[in-house]
């Protein structure tokens, strides 16, 4: 007589597909923390510059211009740059709208005039570097000066190049950016206003005060 021995369930499968089902329930528990990352970045940004701000306000106040010198800052050129960002964060925002409505053409169309009007405000900075009434070694004051523009310079170009990352991935054929997957958009949209937002504090410190 042939004796049947039961049969032992699998533990390895069963083990395998509880962990593969806790894993599960762990990822939904936990939400999506990436716009928290990035605001938090940007508030470390912006500390810097409070710093160049304070160095820059102190540097002037502590700095007697040298006989003859004239540090008077031309506004139409800043003027210019300040219209240009504030336009570009309405673009922007345009974009956005697009995206969510499943509008590809018209959501890379606004970025697309986004990231030329950030090209455009870099042209602008450029052409005011040359006719400054002061260099970039002159002192502490026109050091700062320059340090504290091309700081935020860098940053205009990097969101500019952002912008044409996410103008590229908005594509309606095999684009990653959809209205259903639009974080790189906003990421990208924060960034721009918080570039734009720190530049009109910039233009009061600088140019106004």
């Amino acid at each position: 007589m042939t004796s049947t021995l039961p049969v032992q369930p699998d533990s390895t499968d069963s083990s395998e597909i509880e962990s593969t089902e806790n894993h599960g329930h762990a990822a939904e528990e936990h939400g999506d923390f990436r716009m928290f990352g990035l605001a938090t970045f940007l508030v470390a940004d912006a500390m810097t510059f409070a710093g160049f701000f304070a160095a820059y306000l102190t540097f002037k106040a502590v700095n007697p211009l040298p006989s003859g010198a004239i540090y008077e800052l031309e506004l139409p050129l800043p003027i210019l740059n300040t219209v240009l960002l504030l336009v570009s964060s309405a673009t922007f925002h345009k974009a956005g709208q697009a995206i969510r409505n499943s509008d590809h053409a018209r959501c890379r169309r606004w970025l697309l005039i986004t990231a030329s009007l950030g090209i455009a405000f870099l042209i602008s900075q450029m052409v005011e570097y040359f006719t400054l009434p002061f260099g970039l070694t002159d002192n502490l004051y026109a050091s700062t000066f320059f340090a504290v523009t091309g700081f935020h310079g860098l940053h205009v170009t990097l969101g500019a190049v952002m912008t044409l990352i996410v103008w590229w991935q908005a594509r309606e054929s095999g684009g990653r950016v959809t209205a259903e997957n639009h974080f790189p958009l906003e990421a990208a949209e924060l960034y721009w206003h918080f570039v734009d937002g720190i530049w009109v504090v910039l233009f009061v410190i600088l140019y106004l005060l």
